[in-house]
């Protein structure tokens, strides 16, 4: 059902249909939507020496030599990210670096798109904790002189948003979210809202994170979250935690009016946006899945559908004992006894953080597209605890595909769920 059409009757202003125009990803099975599909309906694995790492990553397709040494990789992802979308979604050439970005200036002008029109939103859970580490080290070895005047610029959370901005010359709102492992959801649910009041034509929007550094593994470790066996085993009984990862995801969302004015193919639709709070714990979930279940249900409302309308779940499904545990007690909650397929894309390329909710859209996009569901790979031994058909035996054929669920739940108890749909 769409917006519209979800709101038809009850006497409220129709909502546009935001539909969705470009995918780009960075991850560690593959950049590029295209690389990106074949390894994760192969069920390959991104996971070696128990992190998910973008090892093959160069941002110089995308920045030049000068920008990439004043931006942190977070941001070079994110930038990567979106020109891959904003080239499928054409609005902009894939040209990579234009002759203007070496002069400084914009190297994507937007074409069929008013630049005031067009909005950035990209969140990352923690932004430049590459930059943060280098110049800590750097002002404890050499002092306040020795810390570099970009530090700052380069650190930030935002600094992807600006950094896709100033590329495009996207003149429209743009701002950062950041809420944990949920900002990735947040971002493209923020952004979708922001069509929906009218503020924007179209949204380049996301997520990135660049975690996999000293200082952070080190802190994740001392918290008990990572994987003591270094192997991202969701709703399995013997997953001891998550394996970090990195890279960005980021879509182009679009309202379906502009779409179709300019002749944009549509990719699908982002039908629905819940969110909530837990207030519960500042790093473990509401015991009973409370939180989670009020975002997916806010979001299937939102979307006007019904529990039975959705056909695949791409769960947050971290590894980790309590996530898993609680998160298949909310959507057995949600869904009873008839609950969707669910598995978690975690299991192939590790935990992005704030980026891991936008790369999982892709991801869900792909099975409506396909129609084939990806699989839970390292899946095992069953767990009691955890109910789901989690899709243990490699991709499924799901030809009836029209409508899924991508789950993000992030430390702090806020709760982000997005529902897809076949464009």
């Amino acid at each position: 059902m769409t917006p519209a059409a979800a709101n038809a009757g009850n006497g409220a202003t129709p909502r546009p249909e935001v539909v969705i125009t470009g995918r780009g990803v960075v991850a560690p099975i593959g950049e590029g939507v295209g690389e990106f599909a074949e390894a994760l309906f192969a069920g390959r694995s991104g996971i070696e020496d128990a992190a998910g790492s973008c090892a093959d990553f160069d941002p110089q397709p995308w920045t030049t030599r000068k920008q990439a040494r004043r931006t942190d990789r977070f941001t070079q992802m994110a930038v990567s990210a979106a020109g891959q979308a904003l080239a499928e979604a054409g609005l902009a050439p894939d040209d990579r670096i234009a002759e203007e970005d070496r002069n400084g200036g914009p190297s994507e002008q937007l074409e069929g798109a008013d630049p005031a029109r067009v909005g950035v939103v990209i969140g990352s859970g923690i932004g430049g904790f590459e930059t943060l580490q280098r110049e800590t080290f750097a002002y404890k070895d050499g002092g306040a002189r020795a810390v570099s005047p970009h530090f700052v610029p380069m650190l930030m959370p935002n600094a992807a948003a600006a950094a896709i901005a100033m590329r495009t010359g996207a003149h429209g709102p743009g701002f950062c979210v950041s809420s944990a492992c949920a900002t990735g959801n947040h971002a493209l649910g923020e952004a979708k809202r922001m069509i929906e009041r009218g503020e924007a034509d179209v949204v380049i929007a996301g997520g990135s994170e660049a975690p996999l550094v000293e200082v952070a593994i080190a802190a994740f470790k001392q918290m008990g979250a990572l994987s003591k066996q270094g192997v991202s085993r969701p709703f399995d009984k013997r997953r001891d935690g998550f394996v970090m990862g990195e890279g960005a995801g980021v879509l182009v969302l679009e309202s379906a009016e502009h779409a179709a004015g300019r002749g944009a193919k549509v990719v699908g639709r982002l039908a629905g946006y819940g969110a909530s709070n837990d207030a519960f714990h500042i790093t473990q979930p509401d015991p009973e899945g409370a939180g989670a279940q009020r975002a997916i249900r806010a979001a299937l409302a939102d979307a006007g559908a019904d529990p039975g309308d959705v056909g695949y779940v791409n769960a947050h499904g971290t590894s980790t004992p309590f996530n898993d545990r609680i998160e298949s007690k909310a959507i057995r909650s949600v869904f009873g006894d008839e609950a969707p397929p669910a598995s978690s894309t975690k299991s192939q390329i590790g935990h992005l953080l704030g980026a891991a909710g936008a790369v999982e859209a892709v991801a869900t996009l792909l099975a409506l597209e396909t129609g084939s569901l990806p699989a839970t790979i390292n899946y095992g031994e069953e767990d009691p605890d955890c109910e789901l058909d989690c899709i243990p035996d490699g991709p499924r054929e799901a030809p009836g595909l029209e409508l899924a669920l991508s789950n993000s739940f992030g430390f702090g108890g806020q709760n982000a769920c997005l529902v897809l749909a076949k464009g």
